[in-house]
């Protein structure tokens, strides 16, 4: 007979004992009931993927749904969320099970090419993502402030750097998002309700349609809500945190819903509130610009205002996350380390950030389309991360009782059919 463990676990960072019943099953011990606090602990990474997905490619492509198409695709973002919520839970449990970095389980498991395809993948992705962070940053702070918008996205970038240049990267990056989030939350709501749309038609919104001209841009609001790579990217901060098999259910409730909702709802509130300035004033805002100055008649400079700090929060708080995700996840692939402070994640970091920039200051003529475009392009790449965060979730061995149920793969499937979908309208159109 085997004898008892007697050692006493030691408490975690957050002063919580660690679980050491390593197989038991999400309904069986339970870390002791926390505090108000100790639930506020859990809250940051699925916060920091909802930043990352949420920036001035998310805005722009909701601005012109709502401009150009009323009310009609709420839909998108309302599907999209689920799909986003649904595999960010995946990447949760995937950073609770594997022992290591998810890129290099995916090395260990599915063979070292795969892992490394994976990082270059998301190293793409964050470099086309960069593009939009930077035209949005001088964008937004050019509308709250004044001046040139390229001037602007200097200072925007040179910012992030400052803050990712502090010693515990991620800690750092997860508490200046959690703020923007707040305030971001702040400034949509607001500006929806000075906006008093059509409540009643934005719930038709929720049924689904395809308007004519509509699919290119329902492809960009697909790759900006239901961001795969973002959703890959959650795993490192469950990594970064140690979360265990006893807080996946706390992590679920205060963590991976309300963070991956809360963007979802400011992206409808975003459409919701270009669709009434629309049917309101009789003029098109087919860009941020546009339409903070034809909300001004509407609701006044304080209205303007409100929106403008919404899109300057939403593009520094993408550009941090997206920098920072890039960075680490290229050096996992290459393996040169996990963590967002490793030498050669800051390296990448920096790349990301400059490559964004230099684009925005080679392409001034029509930044927006290039948002646009960049965002589309993101829906390539989606795919082959979301299959393998799926086969993943999958693997017995692996997950244990945290492997993916039934609902979890027919809600993968769902995803997967729409993201290919997606990146096959993209390619069709493209060569059209």
């Amino acid at each position: 007979m085997s004898q008892p463990n007697n050692t006493i676990p030691l408490p975690d960072q957050h002063g919580r004992q660690a679980d050491t019943h390593q197989d038991s099953s999400t309904s069986g011990p339970r870390a002791k009931r926390r505090s108000f606090l100790g639930y506020l602990a859990l809250m940051g990474p699925a916060f920091v993927v909802g930043a990352w997905q949420f920036g001035p490619g998310n805005l722009t492509t909701a601005v012109q749904a709502g401009s150009r198409y009323d009310y009609t695709l709420v839909w998108v973002i309302a599907l999209s969320t689920i799909l986003m919520i649904a595999f960010t839970d995946m990447s949760v449990r995937l950073g609770i099970t594997t022992p290591t970095s998810l890129i290099t389980s995916i090395k260990d498991h599915l063979g070292k090419w795969v892992g490394v395809l994976a990082g270059f993948g998301v190293f793409g992705i964050t470099l086309m993502f960069s593009v939009g962070n930077a035209v949005g940053s001088g964008l937004g702070l050019s509308l709250v402030f004044g001046g040139s918008p390229v001037l602007w996205t200097v200072v925007c970038t040179a910012a992030v750097a400052f803050v990712l240049a502090f010693r515990n990267v991620y800690g750092i990056v997860e508490k200046v998002l959690l703020a923007i989030v707040a305030l971001m939350a702040f400034a949509f709501v607001a500006s929806a309700v000075v906006a008093q749309p059509d409540w009643y038609g934005s719930l038709e919104g929720m049924v689904p349609q395809l308007p004519a001209g509509s699919e290119i841009l329902i492809v960009a609001l697909v790759g900006t809500n239901f961001s795969i790579n973002a959703a890959f990217y959650n795993s490192y901060g469950i990594k970064e945190h140690r979360r265990s098999r006893a807080d996946y259910r706390d992590i679920t409730l205060v963590d991976t819903i309300p963070g991956i909702v809360a963007p979802g709802i400011m992206t409808a509130l975003v459409i919701i509130v270009a669709a009434s300035v629309l049917g309101k004033t009789g003029a098109e805002a087919g860009t941020i610009n546009a339409l903070a100055s034809v909300f001004a008649p509407l609701a006044g400079p304080v209205g303007s205002m409100l929106f403008a700090l919404g899109l300057s929060g939403a593009a520094f708080s993408s550009m941090i996350a997206n920098a920072t995700a890039g960075g680490t996840m290229f050096s996992d692939a290459l393996g040169r380390g996990a963590a967002a402070g490793s030498p050669t994640a800051r390296i990448f970091t920096a790349v990301i950030l400059a490559f964004g920039l230099a684009i925005t200051l080679s392409f001034q003529a029509s930044p927006v389309g290039l948002i646009i475009i960049a965002q589309s392009l993101t829906v390539l790449i989606a795919p082959l991360l979301g299959i393998l965060i799926v086969i993943m979730s999958n693997k017995t061995a692996l997950m244990g009782d945290l492997r993916n149920r039934w609902w979890h793969n027919l809600l993968g499937a769902i995803g997967l059919i729409a993201i290919v979908a997606s990146s096959l309208r993209l390619i069709t159109s493209l060569l059209g």
